[in-house]
């Protein structure tokens, strides 16, 4: 049965498979903090008056370990980002509007998990959804790929919903498609900001689907997420198809003798062919970067100044705020295109560590699960796109679209959880 059977499922469900026409309200930005707070009180509530609310929204345990540890760390990135400020005096005004845009983008990294584990979600119902949102984005798609073919305009509309503030107009934009300003050709970034990250999502989507359990479904989740990929031109999004869906199926391997002994044998023919090998991954990586050379090259100046003026400036909490390039990265922000070196730059090692040990912490958990059970193979996916991810983009101003993915890993959390009081 996946239908949705109480309040927090059929919030989840509704917000799930109505993204086109919230997308097509310029309301994706608003919509996804607004569900994570308010699934967030529902948490409170359940902890709170724990039998005497109603039993279909009972808190399913205790909040699990891996989940504590995000939300202790999407706090200490808080006070990261007020240390940050202070040091730079950037005003009370700043500091207001940065820690709204903390509520909006790394709070979501804790409050998501936590509604996964805490509440009555089944993972059944967010797989289904995800396959009938991938339903629907067929259902538009002939729409999207033909528009640029027939005069149709990139963008559609900029929704008023901008008056509330966010990263950039690109969140409250409706769009047909994108031309690629180095090859003038289109691409196609479907309900997300741009086309990258829409790749992304398409790997997620195939990542959820992969796990359903009706053939429709899944064939319509897998069409939709592979096309998703394809049409946004993004490498990254080729390598998250294969390495994010192989990888997790190939964790039970790490428990067979005969794996092992493959592995050895394959170690001692590197001792032959090794030279030629790393010389023909050199060749293609090259070949990988070149095939978007601008943007690698903007993306790697990015790095490098961000990297710099970290070391140099501001080693502990960063600069507080990202702050404008230079002609050379075609003034895109400084702390942008990298999660890590972003957070280096913004909230220096303190809010590098405040990701990188719950990600740490919430991949290992998968990790061991997948070598167990079939069961850890939808989180390890998800954990790979998040940190495959991080290294192109800043995850937290996307997290408002990669919400079920993180309603999942609470959801995994609590499931591990449960086997441990089981063995008790």
């Amino acid at each position: 049965m996946t239908a949705p059977a109480n309040p927090a499922e059929r919030m989840v469900w509704k917000t799930i498979v109505w993204t086109w026409p919230l997308y097509g309200l310029g309301a994706l930005y608003v919509v996804g903090p607004v569900i994570a707070w308010l699934l967030a009180g529902l948490v409170a509530l359940s902890l709170y008056l724990g039998p005497a609310i109603r039993s279909d929204l009972r808190a399913t345990g205790p909040i699990p370990p891996v989940v504590q540890l995000w939300m202790v760390a999407m706090l200490v990135m808080l006070v990261a980002l007020w240390a940050g400020h202070m040091n730079w005096n950037l005003g009370l005004k700043q500091t207001i509007k940065s820690s709204i845009g903390w509520a909006k983008g790394w709070a979501l990294l804790a409050l998501f998990p936590l509604a996964g584990a805490v509440l009555p979600i089944r993972r059944e119902v967010l797989i289904r959804a995800m396959c009938r949102l991938g339903f629907w984005t067929l259902c538009i798609s002939p729409v999207l790929l033909i528009a640029p073919y027939i005069g149709l305009p990139e963008r559609i509309w900029t929704s008023p919903l901008k008056a509330v503030g966010g990263p950039g107009p690109e969140y409250f934009s409706v769009y047909f498609f994108t031309y690629d300003p180095a090859s003038w050709t289109p691409r196609w970034q479907f309900y997300a900001p741009w086309s990258p990250f829409a790749a992304l999502l398409g790997v997620t989507m195939v990542l959820f689907a992969l796990e359903e359990k009706e053939n429709r479904w899944r064939a319509a989740g897998l069409a939709a997420g592979t096309l998703m990929i394809l049409a946004s031109k993004s490498r990254m999004g080729l390598v998250g198809l294969v390495a994010c869906t192989i990888g997790p199926r190939m964790m039970p391997l790490v428990l067979r003798s005969w794996a092992w002994a493959m592995l050895a044998a394959v170690a001692a023919s590197l001792a032959v062919i090794g030279p030629w090998l790393i010389q023909t991954i050199g060749a293609g990586v090259d070949s990988f970067k070149g095939a978007r050379a601008d943007s690698t090259r903007v993306r790697a100046t990015l790095q490098r100044i961000a990297h710099e003026r970290w070391q140099e400036e501001a080693v502990w909490f960063g600069h507080g705020t990202v702050q404008p390039g230079p002609h050379i990265v075609e003034f895109m922000p400084i702390g942008s295109h990298h999660t890590w070196f972003g957070l280096l730059f913004v909230k220096g090692l303190v809010g590098f560590f405040a990701l990188a040990l719950p990600l740490a912490a919430q991949t290992a958990l998968a990790l061991k699960d997948a070598a167990l059970s079939d069961r850890g193979r939808l989180p390890l996916g998800l954990c790979m796109v998040l940190v495959l991810l991080s290294f192109g983009e800043n995850v937290e101003i996307e997290a408002y679209l990669l919400w079920p993915a993180l309603m999942a890993l609470g959801i995994h959390a609590r499931e591990c959880a449960s086997d441990r009081v089981e063995m008790q």
